[in-house]
């Protein structure tokens, strides 16, 4: 089945994918492309619309993003974000200006309700936007009219309705501006006229129908971790190709505790092929000595391949590796002109040369609720759909600097008890991610009346709905309190406990 497409062209900031989430949530299916492709390009996938998205850059300079006029005849519904909104009026002999003063933050925002954009959510006359920017747009083209206005930015957002061309200031996609995701929700269906076919019911029917026909009777090797990503993958690829997949969980050693052991009993007797290999001794020799985190995650995503490879051949020529990457691991990795945040290890940290005949990414394209919601779909039990998300490199990026076997089972015992105390709370389904992070700090304490001079823990824990933004949890001081005295009185060389209080951006969620 075709659905309908709208495109999300990017234009260089790095927390623009979540413009095509919200697309998603409003029923219609969307992909990414970078500003730099060709204009035949994108008319003949026939779009029934295109997002301008934010960046960095000022359209006055000449080393910016830029875009041809031509792509504003192609009688495609536009929707200009941000910079896109500046590179719009530019182009289309506007003007763009410094700001006099700059908006960052919730901004009250007039709006005009008779803009399609706005009329139809019942906006108040006077709301808030999520602004970001140090240019403006002083003059909006001829035949636009200026449909939004703040204190210091005299057009907030403008349009030409005749030619379905909208620009917005601020941030829609930002849950900050007062229903920005209606505002989304306007364009796609009442300018675009997107009917909102996109479904993971219909996901999942087509993607077993292409894996089906990509591997034909080969064989396909599946890379599981236990956690949502790679048990969705399973279930997707159980259900195209059912006993031609054999799925490895390779136990590195990094695991949480206990849960290799997890892993193994809630697939051991799925009626899948499992095999669990078990490498921690592999994976510690080469990371020894290793203290840059991108080099961790480059180290682990390429002995990964070798382990696989390994097994692959003891079961036989494999044709295929499936992997469960997800978008929020591409866009970190780098996508477009956005920066590298930090390389995960199924993405930018696989090797050059991977001796299987293609790697299968199911889920690439999806956000994690977007996984979630296809699990269900598959039929995967909820103790699977809503497991705690643990990055595949696991608590070797999350022990800061090199690794030990020490530091291990002073984590693995750490955050074991952090999430017994958010579990007996009550809060393990109310915040999406928790973990406990071994720092390379050591400080002076007193125990017993005796000096200590032992690690810190940080605890993390943050709420979010995609894992693109997230806030930190606002866990009640008592069950902080509970958690801290346990790991410094039953975890043996630590002796103080930090709370990490930063919202992502500006920190990611992981430390490293």
């Amino acid at each position: 089945m075709a659905h309908q497409l709208v495109i999300v062209l990017d234009f260089g900031g790095q927390y623009n994918q979540l413009i095509a989430r919200r697309v998603r949530e409003c029923g219609v299916y969307c992909e990414v492309k970078s500003y730099k492709t060709p204009l035949a390009e994108l008319k003949a996938l026939n779009p029934k619309g295109i997002i301008f998205t934010g960046g960095p850059n000022s359209v006055y300079d000449e080393k910016s993003p830029h875009i041809t006029k031509d792509i504003f005849d192609l009688n495609i519904p536009i929707l200009g974000i941000c910079y896109g909104a500046q590179l719009m009026a530019y182009t289309l002999g506007g003007e763009v200006s410094a700001c006099q003063t700059s908006e960052y933050g919730k901004t009250d925002t007039n709006y005009d309700n008779s803009s399609i954009l706005f009329g139809g959510i019942h906006l108040p006359s006077t709301a808030s936007s999520w602004m970001s920017h140090t240019d403006y747009v002083s003059r909006v083209p001829d035949g636009f009219r200026v449909t939004a206005r703040t204190a210091d930015c005299p057009a907030a957002a403008f349009e030409n309705a005749e030619r379905k061309l909208y620009a917005v200031q601020f941030h829609p996609e930002v849950n900050h501006t007062f229903a920005g995701q209606g505002m989304i929700d306007s364009f796609v269906k009442n300018v675009c006229g997107c009917v909102g076919d996109w479904t993971m019911a219909g996901y999942a029917k087509t993607a077993i129908s292409e894996i089906r026909e990509k591997v034909g009777d080969g064989k396909v090797l599946l890379a599981l971790s236990g956690g949502v990503d790679s048990s969705v993958a399973a279930a997707l690829l159980a259900k195209a190709v059912g006993s031609q997949l054999t799925c490895i969980f390779v136990d590195h050693g990094f695991m949480r505790k206990n849960e290799g052991d997890e892993v193994e009993a809630a697939f051991k007797d799925s009626g899948m092929n499992f095999i669990r290999v078990n490498a921690k001794e592999q994976f510690m020799n080469r990371l020894r000595g290793v203290s840059d985190p991108e080099t961790k995650r480059k180290a682990i995503g390429e002995e990964f391949i070798r382990v696989f490879e390994q097994e692959a051949k003891k079961i036989g020529k494999v044709d295929y590796l499936v992997q469960g990457t997800i978008y929020p691991d591409v866009i970190e990795s780098g996508l477009g002109d956005a920066a590298v945040i930090k390389s995960h290890h199924n993405v930018g940290g696989l090797p050059d040369y991977v001796d299987f005949k293609e790697i299968i990414e199911p889920l690439r394209m999806l956000f994690k609720d977007e996984v979630r919601k296809l699990g269900t779909e598959l039929g995967l039990s909820p103790v699977l759909v809503w497991r705690q998300p643990f990055p595949g490199p696991g608590l070797a990026i999350r022990i800061i600097g090199d690794i030990t076997d020490e530091k291990l089972d002073i984590l693995q015992e750490a955050d074991f008890i952090f999430r017994q105390e958010i579990a007996k709370a009550g809060l393990d389904r109310d915040i999406n991610q928790y973990f406990a992070v071994l720092t390379n700090m050591r400080s002076v304490g007193v125990m017993g009346d005796a000096r200590t001079y032992d690690y810190t823990v940080a605890l993390r824990a943050v709420t979010t709905s995609d894992f693109m933004t997230a806030d930190f949890a606002k866990i009640p001081y008592e069950v902080l309190a509970v958690a801290a005295n346990r790991i410094v009185n039953e975890v043996k060389n630590v002796n103080r406990i930090v709370y990490d209080v930063t919202t992502k951006p500006p920190a990611t969620i992981e430390w490293e």
